[in-house]
């Protein structure tokens, strides 16, 4: 039990690393391009077509690292079958199936989707922030 429940806390820790990491690109991303949102007001679009434009374009960011899920994954899966019980070998323990044997089909695809999820809630406060950025003081500053 204390080893499931290590394992748990240590994957919920680096899952909200790797979220913030997500987070925080996503994040300087949207800053990079504040101009844009300016142009776009400036030529006709509303605050509320600004926002979702930047929000569709950070998701296609996020469906971005989907790709790199597709590749990492299966390595991941592939070396965990292998170092694992290798593991286990050396340490001499015999641990039941259930402790190696943790990847499922449908939690890998919600772990690959979880990217764009997050891409899309860090692009929200970054987006409505330019939308309500009037005209003027964006164009100004560049």
């Amino acid at each position: 039990m204390v080893l499931i429940g290590s394992a748990s806390i240590l994957t919920l820790v680096l899952g909200i690393v790797s979220a913030l990491g997500v987070f925080n690109t996503v994040v300087l991303n949207a800053h990079e391009r504040r101009r844009d949102p300016g142009v776009l007001k400036a030529i006709g679009m509303t605050p509320r077509q600004v926002t979702v434009m930047m929000v569709t374009s950070m998701g296609a960011l996020g469906a971005l690292g989907v790709l790199g899920d597709l590749s990492g994954l299966p390595l991941g899966v592939a070396v965990h079958g292998l170092v694992g019980p290798a593991m286990l070998r050396a340490a001499q323990s015999d641990v039941f199936g259930f402790v190696t044997d943790v990847y499922r089909a449908s939690m890998l695809v919600l772990l690959g989707l979880a990217g764009v999820g997050i891409a899309v809630l860090g692009a929200l406060v970054p987006a409505g922030r330019a939308a309500r950025t009037p005209i003027a003081a964006v164009l100004h500053n560049e």
